[in-house]
């Protein structure tokens, strides 16, 4: 049986909140799960103490017996110091753009550059002539 930590959605419409629950990967999001290991609450503010409600013990029970968290629960038990961080979808290959895209983006930075360049020339004599005053 394949374990994943995720979350179960529940409160009403537009007004969500979530359990971090321990489920069999079969099972639906908002179905039967084997224990609840924590809240989300993304409606109160990021430096909330009741946003994210985790029970610590565990997590690190379930994750050293080989539960999976999924993505947005992994982020959360990265910033809690539970697992490393996973690299984001730009941070690998499948993330890169096309080799178009990848050209305009060169493209633009090199404009960003001349213009920075361009703009110091122009403070610098400016500088220049405010010193010579």
């Amino acid at each position: 049986m394949s374990l994943k930590i995720r979350l179960s959605r529940g409160g009403a419409k537009k007004r969500p909140f979530y359990k971090i629950v321990l489920a069999d990967a079969r099972s639906p999001r908002d179905g039967k799960f084997l224990e609840k290991l924590g809240t989300y609450n993304p409606m109160l503010p990021i430096d909330h103490a009741q946003r994210l409600v985790l029970n610590d013990e565990r997590i690190k029970h379930w994750l050293s017996n080989g539960a999976q968290p999924t993505d947005r629960v992994a982020k959360f038990f990265a910033d809690a110091g539970f697992i490393a961080a996973r690299p984001r979808p730009e941070q690998t290959k499948q993330g890169l753009p096309k080799a178009k895209a990848q050209e305009r983006l060169k493209e633009i930075a090199k404009a960003a550059e001349a213009a920075a360049a361009k703009a110091a020339e122009a403070a610098a004599a400016a500088e220049a002539a405010a010193a010579g005053e």
